[in-house]
């Protein structure tokens, strides 16, 4: 899943056996924090690069079993050593943040998803691996579920992010459906805004079930896990098309009674 906005879904939750929540907090805070660095209104971009560099410098300690200078980097060094973490992952969520100091655009969906490749399904693919289930087909499904979930956080936040001088949509889809930065800028809820928006949502919904056979497959509370997390995925969709993809007056965030359907979906239906 994405590293920003995981309060929309559930991770490392009292579904997961104990002896995996303590790993998956600590890879959460690895990735908050990071991405706290590239995301902050308030440091100077050359002060994030410098801290991004820095977390680059620790994780290649890491690789060559060096010690670390901070207590989290401590911490995941020994992470990835216990459960045998490929360290790649976590460089490329690395990469992810770097870009967003330079990359505020992006002119088609191949760029965007390539970026969701590094900001989101590392985290999917390092979940398996603290489960123990590493097939190639394991991931393509991973990476189905990250990516959407990805995208709908990147339709929830299209005016903070525009707001922070990011826009993540294809430019020509915006274009073809008649949309402008003007769109965002203004808060222009028209018709070319509703069928861009509709467009959007389909294909995030699309990408959830396109995943869905992870949690079918996993054992147990893992399954349930995951299954949780799609559920939670399309909850907030249909928040999105039930304001007809209006996000700059509603609130899509989930809330008490959503977790109540989330929770009914998860248990009664598959």
């Amino acid at each position: 899943m994405p590293v920003d906005h995981y309060e929309n879904f559930p991770v490392a939750s009292i579904i997961l056996p104990a002896h995996l929540r303590g790993p998956i907090e600590t890879i959460y805070r690895f990735a908050r924090s990071a991405d706290d660095i590239a995301d902050s209104e308030d440091l100077p971009s050359e002060f994030k690069r410098d801290r991004l560099t820095f977390f680059r410098s620790e994780l290649k300690k890491i690789e060559c079993d060096e010690p670390t200078l901070t207590p989290l980097f401590s911490e995941l060094g020994g992470l990835i050593v216990r459960h045998d973490l490929p360290i790649s992952l976590f460089f490329q969520l690395l990469d992810a943040f770097e870009r967003d100091l330079t990359v505020h655009r992006y002119e088609n969906f191949n760029q965007l998803q390539d970026y969701c490749a590094h900001s989101a399904n590392p985290i999917g693919r390092l979940l398996l691996h603290l489960f123990g289930h590493t097939n190639e087909e394991y991931f393509k499904w991973s990476d189905f579920i990250c990516t959407s979930l990805q995208i709908i956080n990147f339709l929830q936040d299209i005016k903070d992010d525009y707001d922070l001088g990011r826009i993540y949509l294809p430019k020509d889809e915006m274009d073809s459906f008649g949309v402008t930065e003007n769109h965002i800028k203004h808060r222009t809820f028209d018709v070319n805004w509703l069928n861009f928006m509709s467009f959007q949502l389909e294909r995030a919904r699309q990408y959830l079930h396109d995943g869905t056979e992870l949690y079918k497959k996993l054992p147990g509370r893992m399954g349930i896990e995951i299954k949780t997390i799609v559920k939670s995925g399309l909850q907030v969709l249909t928040k999105l098309d039930a304001s007809r993809g209006n996000v700059f007056v509603t609130n899509h965030q989930i809330n008490p009674l959503d977790l109540i359907k989330i929770l009914y979906q998860t248990t009664f239906h598959p």
